[in-house]
C-alpha cells in the first residue's frame, strides 16, 4: 500500500514517522544503534525484511561522488570499455577506467577533475585541474573510444543522452532508465554530489532502489519527495512510487502535495493544528473517507479535488 501521512506544519508527521517508526524499524530489522521516540509498541514488523529511509541527505560529500557511482551504473560502463579491442590489446582492466584508483586517472587531481583551494574562513573553492582540464583521466585512458566517445565524455552526458547512447546494452540502460523515470533526465552522470539539491539526492536514492530486485517485503519511508518538483515530474514520481508498491512493497510518504495525497491507498492525517496543538490523528482512511472528516484541513482541500 501507498500510505501518505499528511497534516499542517508542526502537526507531528516527522515525529511519528522519522523519530519513532523509522528508528524502531532500523533498530529491529538492521540492528542499528538508534534512539526511537517514546511509544508502546509497533505491530507487524515481522512481516518486513527491511526498511529503507530515503531522505534528502547528500549521496556523498566530495566531488568524487556522483549519480553514476551511487546507482552502480558506472561499473558495467567501465567493464564495457575494458572489453573494447584497443583496451584488450593494451591489457587494460575495468580499474583503468576508474577515477578512484591509480592507473587511468589523472594523478594531479587524483581523479577529481578539480583542485580544492582552502579559503580558511570562507567555503572551499574548486577549480578545474590544469593537467586533465576537468576530464579526470590521463591520456592513455582517454585514447580508448566506444562509438567515438571516451569514458570522460560518457560522464559528461545527461542521463537521457546516456540512455540513448547505451540503449542496446540492457545492464546499463536499465539503471539509466530508472534515473529518467524519477525525473532526473537532465543531470549528468558525473555531476558532483556537492552540486545536487536535497530533492535530487533523494530521487537518485529512489532510482537506486528501483533498479534493485524487489523482495516484496520492503517498507520505504520518504519525507516530502515532491519538494521543488514541477507538476509533470510529480506525475513521474507517482508512477515510480506505485511501481514499487505494485511489486508488493509498502510505502509511507510524508507529504503536503495534494496530487500525491489523493492518489494514496490510505491517509493518516495529523493535527489538528501545529506545535502543542498537534500530535493527534485527526483522520485516517481512504482519500474519500478523509475528505468527509470535519476537523481535517487536508480533508477540506481533498473535498474540492475528489
Amino acid at each position: 500500500q501507498l500510505v501518505v501521512v499528511s497534516g499542517v506544519s508542526g502537526s507531528g508527521k516527522s515525529s511519528l514517522i522519522n523519530d519513532i517508526l523509522a528508528r524502531e524499524l532500523q533498530a529491529r530489522l538492521m540492528r542499528a544503534q538508534t534512539n526511537p521516540g517514546r511509544h508502546d509498541d509497533i505491530e507487524g514488523i515481522k512481516l518486513l525484511d527491511k526498511a529503507v529511509v530515503i531522505d534528502q541527505s547528500p549521496i556523498g560529500r566530495t566531488p568524487r561522488s556522483n549519480p553514476a557511482t551511487y546507482t552502480g551504473v558506472f561499473t558495467p560502463i567501465r567493464e564495457l570499455f575494458a572489453q573494447l579491442p584497443e583496451a584488450k590489446l593494451r591489457g587494460y582492466l575495468p580499474g583503468r577506467f576508474s577515477f578512484n584508483v591509480k592507473g587511468g586517472r589523472c594523478e594531479n587531481c587524483a581523479g577529481d577533475g578539480v583542485i580544492k583551494i582552502e579559503m580558511h574562513f570562507l567555503p572551499d573553492v574548486y577549480v578545474a585541474c590544469e593537467v586533465c582540464h576537468g576530464k579526470r583521466y590521463n591520456r592513455e585512458a582517454l585514447e580508448i573510444h566506444y562509438k567515438g566517445k571516451t569514458i570522460s565524455d560518457v560522464l559528461e552526458m545527461t542521463t537521457e543522452q546516456a540512455l540513448e547512447f547505451f540503449t542496446n546494452i540492457p545492464a546499463i540502460a536499465r539503471k539509466l532508465q530508472t534515473l529518467v523515470d524519477v525525473g532526473l533526465s537532465y543531470i549528468t552522470l558525473g555531476q558532483p554530489a556537492t552540486t545536487l539539491s536535497g530533492g535530487e539526492a533523494q530521487r537518485i536514492k529512489l532510482a537506486s532502489e528501483l533498479s534493485r530486485r524487489p523482495t516484496g517485503r520492503t517498507l520505504y519511508i520518504l519525507d516530502e519527495p515532491t519538494t521543488g518538483l514541477h507538476m509533470a515530474d510529480v506525475a513521474k514520481l507517482l508512477d515510480v512510487l506505485h511501481a514499487l508498491v505494485d511489486a508488493g512493497n509498502s510505502m509511507i510518504v510524508i507529504e503536503h502535495n495534494l496530487d500525491v495525497i489523493k492518489s494514496a491507498d490510505h491517509i493518516i492525517d495529523m493535527g489538528p493544528e501545529g506545535g502543542e496543538a498537534g500530535g493527534q490523528v485527526v483522520a485516517s482512511g481512504t482519500p474519500e473517507q478523509v475528505a468527509k472528516a470535519k476537523d481535517s484541513y487536508t480533508g477540506k482541500f481533498l473535498r474540492k479535488m475528489i
